[in-house]
C-alpha cells in the first residue's frame, strides 16, 4: 500500500477549496468562525469527490481476491488479506490479481469516510444555518445575535422535523426500530433531498455548460448578451445605490438624536463603524457638540435598541448589495470591451489585438509578455475553435450521462456506459485508468451540479462573486449545498457503474468503504425502491426543459427580462446597454487621460510641487499674529462674497463711478472685498 496518491489528494482538495474560497469571500473582514466552517464545508467536499476513485479501485482488487475464494479449489487467496469490497463480480476469475498503485486498506478508508461525512452532515444541518442566521443578525452582541439565530432556526428546524417525524412514524408501523436503523434513515432522509436538489441542479448543468461554451465561440451573440446584462446590472445598481443612500440618510439623521451621553450610543457607534467614510466624517462634524445636555421632541419617537438593532441588519444587506452590484458592474464592463476589442482586431489588416485602452485587459502581465499578434490569433481565431470543441466533447458526455441515468438500473445487459467503461478497465487489471474515468465522471458531475450552485441567484439573496466580493450569507448558503449535494453524488455515481448491490441485486459483490458507511435505504422501501432508482430519470426531462429554454421564456412571460434572441424587449435592452456601455467606455478613458496628464505633471514639476507644500506647511506652522489674523478674516470675507453681475443696463455710461459710490458705503475693514470688486470692474 503506498500512502502518496491518499496524501496527495489530500492536499490537492485543500489547495483546490483555499483557492476558491480566497477568490470568492474576503477572508480578511468576515467572520473567521463563519470563513472556517465554510472551507471546511468545501474541502470535506472535494475529499469526497477526489478519495472516492481510490475507494473504486481498492473495490476493484479486492473483488478480485473475492472471486479467488468463491472459486472451487482455489485455496491460494485464502491467507490473503481479505476486505469488504463492492464491484461487479466477473463470471471467469482471474489466475493473480494485481495489487493498485495506489492501494488503501478498507480500514483507512472506512474511518476516513466517517469522518469527512458525519463532519459533512453536522455542519450542512446544524452549524451552516446558525451561522447563516448569525451572520445576518444585527444585534450587537453575541447573545443577542445567537438569540436571532435560535429563533429565526426554529422554523426550519421544526420544519424538518416535522418531516422526519412523519417518516419514522411511518417506518415504526411496519418495522422494528433499533439504533441502526436510525441511523439509516437519518442517511436516507438527508439523502433524499440531496438528491432531489441533485437532479435539480443537473437538469440544468448537464445542458448549460455545453452551451456556455459553444455561446462563448459566437462573438456576436457574447457582446449582445453582454449589453443586455448591461441592461439590468444598471438598473439593480442604481437599486442597490438608491437603498444604500436611503439607510445612510437614516443613519445621519439618527445620529442628530444619538448623542454621547445616550445610552444607545455604543449601539450606534457599532452601526457607524460600518459606514462608509463620508458618512461618518459628516456625522462628527455634526456631532461635535455632542456633549451638551439631549432631551427628546415630544412628537418624535425616540430610538429604541430594536430599531437600532433593524437599521444594522438593513446597513449590512444593503452594504452587501451595493458592493457586490458595483463588483459585477466592473467585470461585466471588462467582458463588454474585451468582446469590442476582438470585433476592432479582427479587421486589423497587421493581425495585430488592439485594445481601445489598456484598462480593458484584467491580465496586465500576461499582455506584457504575450505579443499582439499571438494574442490577434489566439482570441481572434484560435479561441473559437477550442471553445467549439469542447462544447462538442461536453455534449458528448452529457449524453453519455443521461443515457447512463436512465439505464443504470438495468444489469443484463450492461446499458450504462460507464459500467462498461469500468468494466473493462477492470478486466485488464487497468487500475489507472479505473481511477481516471472515476474522477473524470465525478468531476463533470460536480461541476454541473457546482456550476448551479455559482449561477443560482434567488432574489439577491444568494449570489456568489468573484473578486472577493461574495457576502458571508451566500458563502455559508454555497457551503451547505455542497455538503448536500456531494453524499448522493456519489452514491448515484456508485450506481452508475454498477457498484452498489442493492440495485443491481447482485449478492456476490461486497460493499466499498463508502457504502458501509453510508449503509442502504432498505429500511424505507418505496425510496430504495422506487424513488433512488427511477427519480434520476427526471433528468431527461429536465435537460430537455432546458434545452428549449422553457424556464426563461416563462420567466419572461412572467415580465422578468431574460436574454431571448428575437424579442423586441430584448433588443430595446441590447441597444440600451450598448448606450451605457459607450457611455462608461468614454468616462474610463477621460479617467486615463487625466491620470496620463496627472502623470506628466508630477514627472516634470514633481520637485516644484514638493516645495511648494513644504512653503504651505511652514506656512502653517507659523504663529497665529493679528495679521494673520486679519488675512483670514479678509480670506474668509471674500469666499463668502456673493458675486456681482455689472450691467450696463445697471450703471448706466459710468460703471466706474456708480461703483466707486458703491464702495464709499463699505466700512474701511473690508480692502480686501473692495480690492476684488474694483478687479471684475476693470476687467469689465
Amino acid at each position: 500500500m503506498s500512502a502518496a496518491p491518499l496524501v496527495i489528494e489530500v492536499i490537492l482538495a485543500f489547495f483546490i477549496a483555499a483557492f476558491l474560497l480566497y477568490k470568492v469571500s474576503d477572508v480578511r473582514r468576515q467572520n473567521v468562525v463563519a470563513t472556517v466552517a465554510t472551507f471546511i464545508a468545501w474541502y470535506f467536499s472535494f475529499l469526497i469527490i477526489f478519495i472516492l476513485p481510490l475507494d473504486v479501485a481498492a473495490t476493484s482488487y479486492n473483488q478480485c481476491l473475492f472471486d479467488q475464494r468463491e472459486e472451487p479449489g482455489n485455496d491460494s487467496a485464502s491467507n490473503d488479506s481479505t476486505s469488504p469490497v463492492t464491484a461487479f463480480s466477473s463470471s471467469h476469475a482471474p489466475s493473480t490479481c494485481v495489487q493498485p498503485w495506489s492501494y488503501v486498506n478498507s480500514e483507512v478508508l472506512e474511518n476516513l469516510w466517517r469522518v469527512i461525512y458525519w463532519t459533512s452532515q453536522a455542519l450542512t444541518w446544524i452549524m451552516l444555518p446558525f451561522m447563516q442566521s448569525f451572520s445576518n443578525a444585527g444585534n450587537f452582541t453575541v447573545l443577542g445575535k445567537m438569540r436571532t439565530a435560535l429563533i429565526e432556526n426554529a422554523i426550519y428546524y421544526g420544519t424538518y422535523l416535522l418531516i422526519f417525524g412523519i417518516l419514522l412514524i411511518y417506518v415504526a408501523t411496519h418495522i422494528s426500530i433499533d439504533g441502526a436503523k436510525l441511523k439509516v434513515i437519518c442517511i436516507t432522509a438527508s439523502n433524499t433531498w440531496g438528491l432531489t436538489l441533485l437532479v435539480l441542479a443537473y437538469g440544468y448543468g448537464l445542458v448549460e455548460i455545453p452551451r456556455s461554451c459553444w455561446n462563448s465561440s459566437r462573438l456576436g451573440y457574447s457582446l449582445q448578451k453582454a449589453q443586455f446584462k448591461a441592461a439590468k446590472l444598471s438598473v439593480e445598481r442604481s437599486e442597490a445605490e438608491e437603498e444604500l443612500e436611503d439607510v445612510l440618510d437614516e443613519v445621519k439623521k439618527l445620529s442628530e438624536r444619538i448623542r454621547y451621553n445616550n445610552p444607545l450610543r455604543k449601539y450606534f457607534d457599532v452601526i457607524m463603524k460600518k459606514c462608509p467614510e463620508q458618512t461618518q466624517s459628516y456625522v462628527q462634524r455634526r456631532t461635535m457638540d455632542d456633549y451638551q445636555d439631549f432631551r427628546e421632541r415630544a412628537d418624535d419617537d425616540p430610538p429604541t435598541e430594536k430599531s437600532l438593532v433593524a437599521l444594522h441588519k438593513r446597513l449590512i444587506k444593503a452594504l452587501a448589495n451595493h458592493a457586490r452590484t458595483q463588483s459585477l458592474w466592473s467585470d461585466m464592463l471588462n467582458d463588454a470591451y474585451e468582446f469590442e476589442d476582438i470585433e476592432i482586431s479582427r479587421s486589423s489588416p497587421n493581425r495585430q489585438f488592439v485594445r481601445q485602452f489598456s484598462a480593458t485587459t484584467t491580465n496586465p502581465v500576461l499582455r506584457r509578455l504575450v505579443h499582439p499578434t499571438v494574442e490577434w490569433y489566439w482570441h481572434c481565431f484560435l479561441k473559437a475553435w477550442v471553445n467549439r470543441t469542447a462544447a462538442v466533447l461536453l455534449a458528448l458526455v452529457t449524453v453519455m450521462v443521461v443515457w447512463s441515468e436512465v439505464t443504470f438500473f438495468n444489469k443484463e445487459p450492461v446499458l450504462s456506459l460507464f459500467a462498461v467503461f469500468i468494466d473493462l478497465a477492470r478486466a485488464n487489471y487497468n487500475y489507472l485508468w479505473i481511477e481516471l474515468i472515476s474522477i473524470l465522471t465525478i468531476a463533470y458531475l460536480c461541476i454541473c451540479a457546482y456550476y448551479t450552485i455559482f449561477k443560482l441567484r434567488i432574489f439577491n439573496y444568494y449570489y456568489l462573486t468573484t473578486n472577493h466580493m461574495t457576502n458571508a450569507n451566500s458563502l455559508i448558503f454555497s457551503g451547505m449545498l455542497a455538503c448536500r449535494f456531494t453524499p448522493p453524488l456519489c452514491l448515484n455515481f456508485l450506481g452508475l457503474i454498477h457498484l452498489d448491490s442493492h440495485i443491481t441485486k447482485d449478492d456476490k459483490i461486497e460493499e466499498t468503504a463508502y457504502t458501509k458507511i453510508m449503509g442502504h435505504m432498505d429500511v424505507i422501501p418505496f425510496i430504495s425502491d422506487g424513488f433512488n432508482i427511477y427519480f434520476p430519470m427526471l433528468i431527461c426531462l429536465l435537460c430537455a426543459a432546458t434545452y428549449f429554454r422553457l424556464g426563461s421564456k416563462c420567466l419572461h412571460f412572467l415580465g422578468f427580462q431574460q436574454f431571448i434572441g428575437d424579442d423586441d424587449l430584448t433588443q430595446e435592452l441590447v441597444d440600451e446597454g450598448k448606450e451605457l456601455i459607450k457611455r462608461e467606455l468614454r468616462k474610463r478613458e477621460r479617467k486615463e487621460v487625466g491620470d496620463q496628464r496627472r502623470k506628466q505633471w508630477e514627472d516634470k514639476y514633481g520637485d516644484r510641487r514638493l516645495d511648494a507644500r513644504l512653503d504651505r506647511a511652514s506656512h502653517k506652522e507659523r504663529p497665529l499674529t493679528q495679521q494673520n489674523s486679519d488675512e483670514r478674516d479678509r480670506t474668509l470675507l471674500l469666499e463668502n462674497a456673493e458675486p456681482i453681475d455689472f450691467r450696463e443696463e445697471d450703471y448706466g455710461a459710468n460703471p466706474l463711478a456708480s461703483v466707486s459710490s458703491q464702495l464709499s458705503s463699505y466700512q474701511s475693514g473690508t480692502p480686501l472685498v473692495s480690492l476684488a470688486t474694483l478687479t471684475l470692474v476693470s476687467w469689465k
